[in-house]
């Protein structure tokens, strides 16, 4: 017996055999299954850079060959009649709409008492675009302008997800399998489209003018334009400030909903192991891997909902605040 275990009164635990209760665990059988698996990827990490060092050594060279932007460039698949094309840009909307109406009416058409998670996840978004509608318009307003709100929130929504999914679109760049060129995997948003941000927000701006018109009549309309009270001289740098400002809505639209996908997407791409290509150093791919994965994660949980909802409530800012007088 050990002095120790005499002095505790317990009998010598033996190599190898069992740990009695009580006793405290020691190495990595004390540790929790949560501590094990970090440490676990810690030492993959790490072991990673000697292999990497080992295999293509810490020298770089720059690639000036290499497109940084080459794999968001529309290369035309098929061209069906005049300038109307098939690429990754029209399938990823085609994707994107019908996963939308398809979502939506199957859906309404299987409502149960005790919803599923995705009849959760689309009643909640109903009740958020139904609430920032009715909070921007009155009751008739909202009956007409309601669906085009809830239709834009879930189309952008499911645009940006869907552009979170590695598929193979990237026919830039391709690989050879079984004697086969296959287009590279590649995350791409419809949205990187500086057309597709312009046409939605095209759509929504024509539609609040429009609205503002037939509410107030034309003239009444770019009256409505500058704050109540200006008069004078003041109207002279008001209301053509006011002017701009309102035809500048559709920029902000634009350019929001454009440069979030397309940078968040880049940033992926390039600490995913975009940079290491640019330079030609294949172990600075390993050390920037990690904050890859953090943006992703970061992009794809909190960016695609938040510039959906974003681009949603402003339609309905928009278009409340178009039949209302400052």
């Amino acid at each position: 017996m050990s002095a120790a275990a005499a002095v505790a009164g317990r009998e010598p635990i033996a190599p190898g055999g069992p740990i009695p209760p009580g006793e405290p665990r020691r190495g990595l059988a004390g540790m929790s299954k949560k501590r094990k698996i970090l440490w676990g990827i810690l030492a993959v990490y790490i072991l990673g850079f000697v292999v990497f060092g080992l295999a293509f050594g810490v020298k770089a060279h720059r690639n000036e060959s290499f497109d940084v932007v080459g794999g968001f460039h529309l290369e035309t698949w098929v061209h069906l009649f005049g300038p109307i094309n098939f690429d990754k840009g029209v399938l990823f909307l085609l994707m994107a709409a019908a996963i939308t109406v398809g979502v939506v009416v199957w859906t309404s058409r299987n409502m149960s008492l005790k919803p599923g998670r995705l009849q959760t996840v689309v009643e909640w978004i109903y009740t958020l675009a139904l609430s920032m509608t009715r909070d921007n318009m009155d009751e008739e307003m909202t009956q007409r302008w309601f669906p085009l709100v809830f239709t834009l929130f879930v189309f952008i929504l499911v645009t940006n997800l869907i552009g979170y999914i590695p598929l193979p679109v990237d026919s830039a760049e391709t690989f050879n399998l079984f004697g086969v060129h296959v287009p590279a995997f590649q995350i791409y948003a419809a949205d990187t489209n500086l057309a597709i941000p312009l046409l939605l927000a095209l759509g929504v701006f024509i539609a609040y003018n429009v609205e503002g018109v037939r509410h107030h009549g034309f003239f009444g309309y770019i009256k409505s334009l500058v704050p109540a009270g200006l008069s004078g001289g003041m109207l002279i740098f008001m209301y053509p400030l006011e002017i701009l400002s309102n035809f500048l809505r559709l920029i902000s639209l634009t350019v929001r909903l454009w440069a979030n996908l397309l940078a968040g997407h880049l940033l992926i791409d390039f600490m995913g192991g975009l940079l290491a290509v640019v330079i030609g150093l294949q172990i600075l791919g390993w050390f920037t891997l990690p904050i890859g994965i953090a943006i992703y994660m970061f992009e794809a949980v909190l960016i695609a909902g938040l510039q959906a909802f974003i681009f949603a409530i402003l339609t309905a800012i928009y278009l409340g605040g178009a039949t209302s007088s400052h």
